[in-house]
């Protein structure tokens, strides 16, 4: 039986009252409610304050370069489909530097699940704005406010028919956490934007910001329907909708090669004189 203990309980370089240690209890709860060991997740993380996240799990975990999460565990997920893979960084990250990583992933359907700390800035290196920064948003490094309009990963995702897409709150732990199961049980890609506080470096969208506007969608609501899908994705200023915005049951993309139905490429015994040929072709 797995157990919390299981995922470790260590120091972390976060400021008090920072949103990601709500993520993090989130996202343990939703691993041991999911029954999965340490030892049969992957974790994939960049570079910002929210990468460091899955330092202080007891996980297999690849940190890699600003922004390349996503193809590293594309790779991953398909050379060892039975991990349970899942990508945690920022929205810097995640929707800046590796904006296109995000759009390629979401075309292919591959089965990871992408966990986006959305604080509206770039907090490792002390404030900057970051794609989904608001108009106007001042800085030090933008003293006369953003200019650009803020992207929306929700809308975009919904748009580009990704498989599952929610939007949550770090200040509704066991709503989010809950979300996360979901996610991890879905087959194919899995977008979940989380709404958080930096409390160093956004004094516009605060805790209490967040709270007075995040709303969990309506029991009747069909996260199916794209169009209105859209709507809620589009939704944002005194009245912000949070949970599964839109699902759909289109066949991940590892589906698509026969030789990954024969089981997982890690571990086969490879076939050194196939490969000589191979090589000898394309001299």
């Amino acid at each position: 039986m797995v157990t919390l203990e299981a995922y470790g309980n260590y120091e972390t370089a976060w400021c008090p009252g920072c949103g990601n240690f709500s993520i993090q209890k989130a996202v343990k709860k939703a691993l041991v409610a999911s029954q999965l060991p340490p030892q049969r997740v992957l974790f994939v993380s960049g570079i910002g304050q929210a990468a460091k996240a899955p330092h202080y799990l007891n996980v297999n975990l690849f940190d890699g370069l600003h922004g390349r999460s996503v193809p590293v565990a594309t790779g991953a997920k398909l050379s060892n489909p039975g991990l349970t893979v899942i990508v945690e960084s920022g929205d810097g990250c995640n929707y800046g530097e590796g904006g296109n990583h995000f759009l390629a992933a979401i075309r292919r359907n591959i089965d990871v699940t992408l966990l986006v700390h959305n604080n509206q800035v770039y907090g490792l290196t002390k404030g900057q704005a970051s794609p989904t920064s608001e108009p106007g948003f001042i800085t030090k490094a933008q003293p006369e406010g953003v200019a650009s309009v803020p992207f929306n990963p929700v809308a975009v995702a919904v748009t580009m028919r990704a498989g599952f897409v929610a939007r949550a709150f770090s200040g509704l732990e066991d709503h989010l956490s809950g979300l996360i199961q979901q996610a991890i049980a879905h087959r194919g890609f899995s977008l979940i934007d989380i709404l958080q506080p930096c409390v160093s470096f956004n004094k516009v969208n605060t805790f209490s910001w967040y709270k007075k506007r995040c709303r969990e969608l309506p029991s009747d609501y069909d996260p199916k329907n794209r169009e209105a899908a859209l709507k809620v994705a589009e939704e944002w200023g005194e009245r912000i909708p949070i949970g599964i915005i839109y699902r759909n049951d289109r066949p991940p993309f590892e589906d698509n090669f026969p030789v990954l139905q024969e089981g997982r490429l890690v571990g086969r015994q490879v076939d050194r004189n196939l490969l000589a040929n191979v090589i000898e072709s394309y001299r």
